[in-house]
């Protein structure tokens, strides 16, 4: 979406030009537009009128990143140059409720998506031992979910964190697996670190990125 700004901290701004056949169809969607502003997006029209879109039109959508908005009107052929060469982008529409709805759903896609996390599954480490080539590895009990090759792993002692990190590898009978179910044993190979200890809680987690909406 091209219109997308900045204004004050963390708030982001859509502006809009509207142009519609008939004052009152200006004045409806103009109102009905505006009142989508929350606290993390502001709907600025920047640019208002009656009649078909012109290259003036245009040009203040361009300079401004605007989106375009143009209610039972169509652009000319200076405006329609112009926005195509310079990918301006012009929306019509013949029900405001059809405009509303489509502004709102962009106001959404200019949302950064939330990062959540989705715990996995959990292991006992047991015993820990050093292959030459690999490093240490922790010889653990999944006794919850999975483990997962590339999953994120928290070690915790005692119920204390003291370790955040990634699941380099997985081991089950001497070959490395994508992954191990609950109930199994296998060897866990933490990326980077090595001061592992019997007793020790391992937690995989992944981050996924969830689209937010309004």
């Amino acid at each position: 979406m091209a219109a997308m700004g900045q204004q004050g901290e963390g708030r982001r701004v859509l502006n809009l030009v509207v142009k519609a056949d008939v004052q009152g169809s200006t004045e409806a969607l103009r109102d009905s537009l505006t009142k989508l502003s929350t606290d993390l997006i502001s709907i600025n029209v920047i640019g208002s009128g009656v009649g078909g879109i012109s290259e003036s039109d245009a040009s203040l959508a361009l300079s401004s990143k605007a989106l375009m908005i143009g209610f039972n009107v169509r652009a000319d052929a200076g405006a329609r140059k112009l926005a195509e060469g310079n990918n301006v982008d012009i929306r019509y529409y013949n029900i405001i409720y059809d405009a509303v709805d489509e502004v709102k759903a962009a106001m959404s896609g200019m949302l950064a998506p939330e990062q959540r996390e989705e715990v996995i599954g959990t292991a006992e480490i047991r015993t820990k031992f050093v292959a030459s080539k690999i490093g240490t590895v922790a010889g653990c009990m999944i006794t919850a979910g999975v483990v997962r090759r590339g999953a994120r792993v928290r070690v915790l002692r005692d119920h204390t964190v003291v370790y955040s990190g990634e699941v380099e590898s997985v081991r089950r009978m001497k070959d490395d697996v994508r992954e191990v179910k609950e109930g199994f044993e296998c060897g866990v190979k933490i990326k980077n670190y090595n001061e592992i200890a019997e007793g020790d809680q391992l937690e995989f987690f992944e981050v996924k990125e969830v689209a937010r909406t309004l």
